[in-house]
């Protein structure tokens, strides 16, 4: 067994980075390499021999406290951008980890640009050492638990001094998208996408929900790589542990799955719009949940669902589901979206019959133009672009034609929708398939939504919708996609989505 972590996720460049490793074999090296369109390693270290430090019980939620085996010294000349660490043994035996070089800290070699990375969500779904934010994955995977009694032990306080599950931070090229294998047919039950390779790397049904590898942010960087898009990059706790890191820039991104936000961090992406700034949202369920980090980011508090009975006391500074009346501060008001307005689209039994598309509504949209879209018109058909999670808002229809957002949740009044797609916020148990995805709570959740748990509030959760839409916020502005699954699109080359997404990156001020 080989693994290692950090004492952080990101440096500038001039610092450094210890790191923390176990290994039953010697003779150990790092590879480091930048990982964007293409992979360029910038340095090999020989760490010699490592320990074999023991896994204490409770590590997901404590830590590991191994011995320090070495550290990282972070080159002046390396650009910002997502690194792969690569530690491998005598055995031959390999284990990731990530690192984020932020762009200097003085100087002129900055873009217009700023990628946040969605790391928060990277460790509430991180399950090394036993447990995440959702499960006790461990036991699940072994079977040892039902996914009821998985659930169940699922924990609020976790760790960021431990490795990350291998499948989160190094996922293997051509996984799986989190959706369906094509329509459900007639009476058929839904498919999971690339089945043989869920089965060949072993992954648990929370490694596809986070990480950078082959997922949905390094889809976008690889993008806007090649588009010649410069982008310079730190973490959601950058933006807590420093409260002005977006002032250089015009515009941050958020893309896949930022799903977990700070108080923090929220406050200062509102101060960064509310002042001129623009946020490009490529992202879905994007600010759902509220956490709280302690211990100077060494410990990421998210108890979810449990936030008001795990403490009691916590009041504003709990953590629970941004849209709890409780905080009053709903993630539309930021967002324009919602997750509980929205859904999964070609999930499981959620609309599994769907395009897979969003159709165009307000084709004279700015984010539009030149992209040959008219009223109607399907945007990501092939392959499709909906999957997996998707915001959005209620709907109510102007005297123009064209869908208007209903009051709720922290909704501007001025969000203008470009497409919408009807989503599900969960699977209808009433029509007798087996489920497929994990629950939700209905019942929280639609108090939250609709001001009540009753049958019919918990049926308007399952008649959702995707939405893409834009607004502004006091001198800024907010351009929302609306789903995890962007990326996908312009990683295959979707003409439509390629000219949406300049459109948006032009007026926002990222390219020139």
């Amino acid at each position: 067994m080989i693994a290692f972590y950090t004492d952080a996720l990101s440096a500038y460049p001039g610092e450094t980075v210890s790191l923390f490793a176990s290994s039953a074999h010697p003779d150990a090296r790092l590879e480091i390499a930048r990982v964007g369109a293409a992979r360029e390693v910038v340095a090999t270290l020989d760490l010699g021999e490592l320990q074999d430090a023991p896994t204490p019980a409770g590590a997901d939620r404590d830590g590991c406290g191994w011995p320090r085996a070495g550290e990282i010294a972070v080159g002046a000349d390396w650009r910002s951008g997502y690194y792969d660490l690569v530690l491998t043994n005598g055995a031959g035996e390999t284990s990731h980890h990530l690192l984020v070089v932020k762009p200097p800290r003085y100087g002129s070699r900055r873009a217009r640009a700023v990628l946040v990375l969605a790391t928060n969500t990277y460790h509430a779904y991180n399950w090394w050492g036993g447990a995440n934010s959702y499960c006790d994955v461990t036991g699940l995977m072994a079977r040892e638990l039902t996914l009821a009694e998985g659930m169940a032990r699922a924990i609020g306080v976790l760790s960021a001094r431990r490795p990350f599950a291998q499948n989160i931070v190094a996922m293997a090229p051509d996984g799986p998208r989190l959706m369906n294998a094509g329509v459900r047919g007639f009476q058929e039950r839904p498919r999971t996408d690339k089945p043989e390779f869920w089965r060949e790397h072993g992954l648990s049904p929370y490694d596809g929900a986070a990480g950078f590898l082959n997922k949905w942010e390094h889809h976008f960087v690889a993008w806007a790589e090649g588009a010649g898009i410069a982008l310079d990059y730190f973490t959601d706790w950058d933006l807590e542990a420093e409260p002005d890191v977006l002032a250089p820039y015009a515009c941050m991104l958020a893309v896949g799955h930022s799903e977990y936000w700070s108080a923090p961090q929220r406050d200062q992406v509102e101060r960064f719009v509310d002042g001129g700034g623009r946020l490009a949202i490529f992202s879905g369920n994007t600010c759902y949940w509220k956490v709280r980090w302690e211990d100077g980011g060494r410990t990421l508090t998210a108890h979810k669902w449990n936030g008001f009975t795990a403490e009691p006391e916590a009041g504003a500074n709990g953590t629970h589901m941004w849209s709890h009346p409780a905080f009053e501060r709903p993630e539309a008001a930021l967002t324009g979206l919602t997750f509980l307005y929205g859904g999964y689209h070609r999930l499981g039994m959620c609309v599994a019959r769907g395009s897979g598309a969003y159709t165009v509504y307000d084709d004279r949209h700015w984010a539009l133009e030149g992209a040959d879209l008219g009223y109607g018109d399907s945007v990501g058909l092939d392959p499709p672009l909906l999957a997996y999670e998707n915001d959005g808002c209620r709907l109510a229809w102007g005297e123009d034609g064209l869908p208007k957002p209903a009051p709720g949740l922290g909704v501007p009044e001025n969000l203008r929708i470009i497409a919408i797609a009807p989503c599900s916020y969960g699977e209808d148990l009433t029509r007798g398939a087996r489920p497929v995805l994990p629950p939700e709570d209905f019942t929280q959740a639609a108090e939250i939504a609709y001001g009540d748990a009753s049958d019919e509030s918990r049926r308007r959760l399952l008649r959702g919708h995707a939405v893409m839409a834009s607004f502004t916020r006091g001198q800024g502005e907010v351009f929302n996609g609306g789903t995890t699954e962007w990326a996908h699109g312009l990683k295959a080359g979707d003409p439509y989505l390629r000219a949406i997404t300049l459109n948006v990156l032009k007026r926002f001020g990222a390219v020139g």
